[in-house]
């Protein structure tokens, strides 16, 4: 975690994280409490390796129980598209990240930047000002929705092989997102207050806790 706090800020996420900073202090003002609950790139890696067991076990079961004379291997025809599909795909996990926080973000798109972690290959969406709980785990989980459950579960009605693997593997691009969502949900309020906002982190993964 002290690496990834370390690392060479671009230009861009230098200026983000002043605006953050005077934020902040401004918060603080109004007499809110900081809590940072950003996470490890590397934690998040190893949650989804783990989140691979239950997620795969339970949809490969599932589409066996829906379509059980369909074999479920993937075709050298569609695996070759969906290397192409995947990095599509990628983008418009961002996007959407993008596009449901803007909808609550003070400015809308203004508020939205995007970006990429050449360290891990890592590329993200960030909001750059704070946002309702309900609103950030919206946001959040979105991509997940879209690209991940939705076309697996409808792969699984319709015995697509392509759309359930699409699903699968959507669902485990999610991970880093569902572990900052489980952070968030597991938080316990030390003011027991309903004020809170929640903010990106500008520069690592996951977010930080406003409270009064």
């Amino acid at each position: 975690m002290n690496e990834e706090k370390n690392r060479k800020l671009s230009a861009k996420e230098q200026k983000r994280l002043n605006v953050f900073e005077e934020i902040c202090e401004r918060l603080s003002l109004e007499g809110y409490k900081k809590t940072d609950l950003t996470i490890s790139i590397v934690k998040a890696n190893l949650f989804v390796f783990l989140l691979a067991i239950p997620v795969v076990a339970i949809g490969v079961l599932l589409f066996a129980w829906k379509n059980p004379i369909s074999l479920l291997t993937p075709s050298p025809q569609g695996s070759l598209l969906f290397v192409v599909l995947f990095i599509v795909l990628i983008v418009a996990h961002e996007l959407i990240h993008g596009l449901t926080w803007s909808l609550y973000a003070e400015h809308h798109f203004k508020d939205i930047e995007f970006g990429f972690m050449k360290e891990y290959l890592t590329p993200y969406c960030t909001c750059t000002t704070p946002l309702l709980k309900s609103h950030y785990i919206m946001g959040a989980l979105m991509p997940c929705i879209v690209l991940g459950i939705l076309p697996m579960a409808i792969g699984i009605l319709l015995g697509s092989h392509f759309l359930f693997w699409t699903g699968i593997v959507m669902i485990l691009a999610a991970g880093g997102d569902i572990m900052i969502v489980m952070k968030l949900l597991t938080y316990k309020s030390q003011s027991g207050s309903e004020e809170v906002l929640i903010y990106d982190h500008p520069t690592e993964a996951g977010s930080v806790i406003f409270e009064k």
